[in-house]
């Protein structure tokens, strides 16, 4: 056989082996496919975690119940080995329900406005405040009126998501530093108390709490600080619009006690091969108090769960060891993911990636990866192995609260990305319950999830 022939032959045998082992992923991958829509208790874990345990917000009994839930039901999935790993997290409680109205000084009409203190806010006194009510649109506003203008009055900042962007995660990105870092700018020109338009698109009477943060080295001075529902936020906009010197009474019964001792929960399968290397999907366990956490983040906690079960229960012995993470204290502090980093740090551990799962139990849409490792052209590579299932992109830029730390000690990121376009109208709010997730929606994710963690599982990068 000439050298040319035999070139070709080798060529051919190459190609074919090629295609022959695609379509054994292809099957495979339509194999988890068939376990996920049928099988899985993605669904019924969730049930359980949002309606049978109460709020569980970082040191509260809901979330030490929501632990040793975790804990059955990572054993119940499959996990050989589950591991509490301890993290020290703050306990904020927000005290009876927040009050918020005006009175028109002429008609003498009371006008109420729903109002939720945002997390690791003080309280106001118990006599509430009761001032009058300044609007700003932007930082630029606040420095310009200064003090003379905004001392001894509640700063509104009316600030909305800008619909031009595609992402509602990047509205979000624009505005929650009005939410974290506005009472403390208010604070340094003498505001009383801060409130901030919800972050959402939904007009609705849902007011969207969420975590905010002094800092004490801009201003020694701490105030209140709440959020408004979008219909509440244009209620108090026309209110204001027809008087101008309009006054709010505000009382909140938030407060900070002692930090409490939490866990992570860590449910993995030992790798047959390379037991030492690590591929981990995650989501955290804790959950704001005045709704259920179903989209944030039970949804999370529940698929990542689900890929331990997926091995099991389909016989399937990994190569790497399967870690899932059901993470504490994502909400207000990012203790939990914290604690899992400095462990791995201290203990050496070789992670070859970690997924968050933290957007919402909705329909797959895409994929964002780090290139550390070379991830992301790996990953794009199986691009045409995801396409049935709903994955129209794979981008570069994997990231996530609680695995953010990983990147430190050159761990390759994952961020599995839902539909995005409905996750602020019940984010961090009353309205985040068990019956809005989908269960369809919720398993064809939690495949993608799966199908994923087995592909790098199988492959390697």
């Amino acid at each position: 056989m000439s050298r040319v022939n035999c070139f070709f032959v080798i060529l051919f045998l190459w190609s074919s082996l090629r295609t022959l082992s695609q379509n054994n992923d292809s099957i495979t991958l339509r194999k988890h496919f068939d376990y996920y829509l049928t099988r899985s208790n993605c669904y019924k874990n969730l049930e359980f975690l949002t309606t049978k345990i109460e709020s569980r917000l970082s040191g509260s009994p809901g979330a030490a119940k929501a632990v040793i839930w975790a804990q059955k039901a990572m054993y119940e999935a499959g996990a050989d080995t589950v591991y509490l790993q301890p993290c020290m997290v703050p306990h904020w409680i927000r005290g009876g329900k927040e009050t918020c109205y005006s009175v028109n000084p002429k008609t003498k009409q009371k006008t109420n406005y729903a109002v939720c203190a945002l997390g690791n806010s003080i309280a106001t006194p118990k006599e509430g405040i009761h001032a009058p009510v300044i609007i700003v649109n932007s930082y630029n506003q606040l420095d310009s009126l200064g003090e003379k203008n905004i001392k001894g009055k509640i700063v509104f900042y009316n600030v909305y998501f800008n619909h031009t962007h595609l992402s509602t995660g990047t509205c979000y990105g624009e505005t929650v530093t009005y939410r974290y870092s506005g009472p403390s700018k208010a604070a340094k020109y003498g505001a009383v108390a801060t409130i901030v338009r919800s972050m959402s698109s939904i007009n609705n009477n849902f007011p969207h709490t969420g975590v905010m943060g002094y800092d004490t080295v801009l201003t020694k001075n701490k105030i209140p600080a709440c959020a408004i529902s979008f219909s509440g936020a244009d209620q108090l906009l026309e209110q204001l619009k027809s008087n101008p010197s309009l006054t709010l009474h505000l009382t909140m019964n938030c407060q900070m006690l002692p930090k409490e001792l939490s866990y992570n929960v860590v449910g993995e399968i030992k790798g047959s091969e390379k037991p030492q290397e690590i591929i981990m999907a995650g989501g955290h366990l804790d959950a704001w108090d005045n709704g259920q956490g179903a989209h944030d983040d039970g949804a999370g906690v529940v698929q990542a769960m689900e890929v331990l079960a997926m091995y099991k229960k389909q016989h399937l012995q990994p190569k790497h060891t399967i870690r899932a993470v059901a993470f504490m204290n994502e909400e207000n502090g990012g203790a939990g993911g914290k604690a899992y980093f400095e462990d791995a740090k201290k203990n050496q551990l070789k992670h070859i990636a970690a997924l968050e799962s933290d957007a919402g139990g909705f329909s797959p849409r895409g994929i964002a990866i780090d290139t550390t490792m070379g991830a992301y052209k790996k990953i794009l590579s199986w691009k045409h192995l995801l396409d049935p299932y709903f994955v129209q992109y794979i981008k570069v830029g994997g990231h996530g609260a609680d695995i953010g730390y990983l990147k430190e000690i050159g761990v390759p990121l994952i961020g599995f990305e839902p539909d995005g376009q409905k996750y602020f109208d019940y984010h961090h709010t009353a309205d985040d319950t068990f019956d809005k997730v989908n269960k369809r929606e919720l398993e064809l994710s939690a495949g993608v999830i799966g199908s994923l963690i087995y592909l790098i599982d199988t492959k390697g990068w």
